[in-house]
């Protein structure tokens, strides 16, 4: 990673020595990695919850940068993020009832997505240490009309979002910025997981 980094996030970094399944080497480990967190998150029990206080069906800020971590290790930074990490996120948003890290895995997620919809899109993304990083605005790189995003994308994550318990405003103002004023009717063909106003 290039950018420094929180404490929390170096924390994590420290605790992947003594978790070696969570230290991606590709996509599909990270991937991978996610589903271990997502687990911790639901049951407050595993390596990514080892030595602290954890309830279960609850995302903190040392879980948050758990997905940081991996989202941006050395290995995948220079990658777009996968459909699988993407998916693996949502799972992991699905399974957090509650929240305790200030919303940073709202946008971590939002950000996530957008790359992979960019990436999946045919468009150029920057570095996940970029991208994905809390200082980093989506809007400053990610595409802000729906043109540049292919309508199967939108559709994916609006079935992603479709019928969920949590509800991501930062992911839900990213699809209405995707969308754009002049997208407007291919919103009425997307499911309404959302409401723009309209």
């Amino acid at each position: 990673m290039s950018a420094a980094l929180p404490k929390s996030f170096e924390k994590a970094a420290e605790k992947s020595v003594e978790s070696p399944s969570l230290e991606p080497s590709c996509r599909d480990t990270a991937a991978h990695a996610l589903t271990i967190v997502r687990d911790g998150v639901i049951t407050a029990e595993g390596p990514t919850t080892k030595g602290r206080v954890h309830f279960s069906r609850s995302i903190d800020a040392d879980d948050t940068a758990w997905c940081a971590r991996i989202l941006t290790a050395a290995a995948v930074n220079d990658q777009p993020v996968s459909r699988a990490e993407a998916e693996a996120l949502f799972e992991i948003n699905e399974a957090a009832t509650e929240r305790a890290d200030g919303g940073r895995f709202d946008d971590l997620l939002a950000k996530a997505v957008a790359h992979y919809a960019a990436s999946a899109s045919g468009l150029k993304v920057p570095p996940r240490s970029v991208a994905l990083a809390q200082g980093t605005d989506i809007e400053s790189w990610a595409p802000s009309y729906a043109s540049k995003v292919k309508s199967e994308m939108l559709e994916w994550i609006a079935g992603q979002m479709r019928g969920k318990r949590q509800n991501n405003r930062r992911l839900m103002a990213m699809v209405a910025t995707f969308l754009g004023a002049t997208a407007l009717p291919l919103a009425g063909q997307l499911p309404n997981v959302f409401d723009i106003g309209m």
